[in-house]
């Protein structure tokens, strides 16, 4: 672990470095685990079908998966010299490269180890990018920052809706059965947390996931085949599919994604600093996009894919209140775990769909109201703080509203303009700077940060694992 002290104050570190007892790091952790499994996994999955790889080598691709996840976790959580922001962030394979990804594979040019040397350069890329990147900062006030967190909750519901219905491409999509789990985990959560105390409100989400999953099993929706050909231990080496490649368009096609990443990344880091009174500043930012970009390259190396932090975990911690960053040190050494178990890793992979959906529409509509909290420290009252978040929230709607719309644009626009966040973003710093000017940017921005240091002083005297 790295010495080098972060740029904010004690204070400011608090809600962050607080401790709570093993005995509540270890549920809280695992709760974070089941939360973004399901999405990291379906990465790995989608590539692996377009290669047409085997099944085997698709289970290894799952397991270094795993293995990436709880070293970018570490690294992120932890902090080792420059990388990690040292805040409760939990590490997963980018879904925002399945595209180019499965275009590469499905061309025949670019085979397996080309995706995974693409993926080493766009890591080396980005941690190249991130000096001049970060300087950006200034440009996100309140009203910015909280109209992007809330569009990254507003594009994850689709994500939660479909889960709640089966998921996309499920025989029995929207089937009552699968509908009312999904009814049923909210349910549980939701009762957990109005009459709940303590631990058991942090961990809401993770007994609604339990016992969603343990009323599924008699309803026939709960599928262990296969579980038996898993072996009971595997070892995840380096270049497992052999020495890298580097084919040019590859690298063209990942270096892309990776400014979006770094875009939606520094959503996510804002967010949590919010979150846990830890005011994001550059060297913080700083920090933290490094750490996505250590990720990314240990992962090619490791037979993974490029890494970011999950938005999904960012919800959780916004809805359990727990913003310890040894609850996703813990994760982190869940998921390096169970890529050692395959069997286990099989078991957490058989969570049902709908049980997932349940816990998501809690969990990324928190995302959203903690956007709203944001804003809420601009003068709303002002016209022109309203165009800039209705503007911006529209522009972030068009890949959700019509998936269509920009089906003319060249093939390699896609990971742009089919992200509604990063739509979101682009059109919120610009109206805001068209609408309030350069000059209203670095007023909020200082206004942004005595209120950050406000919140984190009062923060202290918080208890650090919910209602008392």
């Amino acid at each position: 672990m790295s010495d080098v002290p972060n740029t904010a104050s004690d204070a400011e570190l608090c809600a962050a470095d607080r401790r709570p007892p093993f005995v509540q790091l270890v549920p809280m952790g695992i709760q974070h685990v089941l939360v973004m499994y399901a999405g990291t996994i379906a990465v790995a999955l989608i590539v692996g079908g377009a290669l047409e790889l085997s099944r085997a080598d698709i289970s290894y691709l799952i397991m270094a998966d795993l293995l990436c996840c709880g070293i970018g976790t570490l690294i992120q959580s932890l902090g080792i010299w420059v990388f990690g922001i040292r805040m409760p962030i939990v590490m997963g394979s980018s879904f925002v490269t399945v595209g180019p990804m499965v275009a590469m594979a499905t061309s025949g040019q670019v085979s397996i180890a080309g995706i995974f040397g693409a993926t080493v350069v766009s890591g080396i890329f980005g941690m190249l990018l991130v000096p001049f990147f970060t300087r950006l900062l200034k440009f996100f006030p309140p009203l910015v920052t909280g109209t992007v967190i809330a569009s990254i909750g507003i594009s994850l519901m689709p994500v939660g809706i479909n889960w709640a219905a089966g998921g996309v491409g499920a025989e029995d999509f929207g089937a009552p059965v699968n509908v009312g789990l999904a009814v049923f985990v909210l349910a549980c959560i939701l009762t957990i947390n109005r009459l709940g105390r303590g631990i058991w409100v942090n961990i809401s989400v993770l007994l609604g996931l339990l016992v969603g999953y343990i009323v599924a099993l008699p309803l026939g929706v709960v599928s262990l085949d296969g579980l038996g050909s898993q072996p009971v231990v595997g070892i995840i080496t380096p270049l497992h599919f052999g020495m890298l490649e580097f084919p040019l368009s590859g690298i063209i096609a990942m270096c892309i994604i990776m400014v979006v990443t770094l875009v939606e990344s520094t959503g996510m880091c804002l967010a949590l600093g919010e979150m846990v009174g830890k005011p994001v500043d550059r060297g913080l930012l700083n920090r933290g996009l490094y750490g996505d970009g250590i990720a990314t390259t240990i992962a090619g190396f490791l037979n993974g894919f490029p890494h970011t932090s999950f938005s999904q975990n960012v919800g959780l911690v916004g809805m359990t209140g727990v913003t310890s960053r040894f609850v996703t040190v813990v994760s982190g050494a869940v998921l390096i775990l169970l890529s050692l178990f395959p069997q286990a890793a099989f078991v957490v992979a058989s969570i049902p769909k709908p049980v997932l959906g349940g816990a998501g529409l809690v969990m990324f509509g928190m995302v959203a109201a903690a956007g709203i909290n944001i804003i809420t420290k601009a003068d709303m009252a002002q016209r022109s703080n309203q165009l800039v978040f209705a503007v911006s929230i529209g522009f972030g709607m068009i890949p959700l509203a019509a998936p269509g719309f920009f089906a003319v644009f060249p093939d390699w626009t896609g990971p742009i303009v089919h992200s509604g966040i990063l739509l979101t973003t682009v059109a919120a710093v610009v109206t805001n700077l068209l609408l309030n000017g350069p000059e209203a940017v670095a007023e909020e921005d200082d206004t942004a940060a005595r209120a950050a240091l406000e919140d984190a002083a009062a923060r202290q005297h918080e208890p650090a694992t919910g209602r008392d």
